[in-house]
């Protein structure tokens, strides 16, 4: 088989060495000139030019820095017809969709995905890679896809269905190292060793990842009440977290953040309801002080 990868910055690099690892006769193309040296020393073909690039394969790798340079380098690629182009690169879903359109008016199949590892782990069996779009095309090219990471999941036709899945892994492992890190602030504040800490609430950390299915069902149904644990109970709690970050100098918007959004479901009268009840402040649009 061979691809095409356009763009060799970091990950545009660590994707071309993954097709070259696998067997795969691999064309790469960057804007600046030089970055393809290491990859022309392992076998890569260097193209002048995205358009000699894209002509060389079937199968087009576009990882850039956003979508709108994706969009730029494919308008200037030539022909697209009858090729499937891989867009690796980050952004919106709407972006996403929007490439897709592009794509597809010049007669190409289009896949969208979303890397969701770091370069060096490019290629490894447990890396995940969110896809979707052209799912006849997905599967032609699992076999090169799965090259990039062994766990790369295909979840609709919906092109910007990978970007939303990134952004939502994102919001969620930020929030959770967020919380962790002021954490660690608060209790170093105090002469503790993290470790220590993270030792004494393993039980507890590894029960609260398991909370979350939970709440996804629960998100999913629009159902919050619950016969115990309700969400009120959380307030004071949040409150004395507040109070002891303030008086050890630890700053208090992030834990105050979280104050403000539990008064808001408690005083919309739903303090007696499930945690997951917070998702109805989000979707609202509101902003919780």
């Amino acid at each position: 088989m061979s691809v095409t990868v356009l763009g060799l910055g970091e990950m545009g690099s660590a994707l071309a060495g993954a097709f070259l690892d696998g067997g795969q006769r691999t064309t790469v193309w960057n804007r600046t000139p030089g970055k393809a040296d290491p990859l022309v020393a392992r076998g890569a073909v260097v193209a002048a030019s995205a358009e000699e690039a894209v002509a060389n394969s079937d199968l087009v790798v576009v990882n850039v820095k956003g979508n709108e340079a994706a969009r730029s380098i494919l308008a200037s690629a030539g022909s697209l017809a009858g090729r499937v182009v891989v867009n690796l690169s980050d952004g919106t879903s709407g972006e996403a969709r929007e490439v897709a359109t592009r794509v597809a008016e010049r007669g190409a199949e289009y896949v969208h995905g979303q890397i969701m590892t770091i370069a060096p782990a490019i290629g490894h069996a447990d890396s995940v890679v969110f896809y979707g779009g052209d799912e006849g095309a997905f599967n032609r090219h699992r076999a090169e896809l799965l090259l990039l990471g062994g766990r790369g999941t295909f979840l609709g036709d919906d092109a910007g269905a990978p970007a939303l899945f990134g952004l939502a892994m994102n919001g969620t492992m930020w929030g959770t190292l967020n919380g962790f890190l002021h954490a660690a602030a608060l209790l170093s504040s105090q002469g503790v060793e993290v470790k220590r800490f993270v030792e004494a609430a393993s039980a507890s950390l590894t029960g609260l990842l398991g909370y979350l299915p939970s709440l996804a069902e629960e998100v999913d149904r629009g159902e919050y009440a619950v016969p115990f644990g309700a969400l009120k109970h959380h307030l004071p709690a949040a409150d004395d977290l507040v109070r002891e970050s303030r008086e050890r100098g630890i700053d208090v918007e992030f834990p105050s953040y979280t104050l403000g959004l539990l008064r808001a479901v408690v005083e919309a009268g739903h303090g007696d309801d499930s945690y997951s009840r917070v998702v109805e402040v989000f979707r609202s649009g509101s902003t919780a002080s």
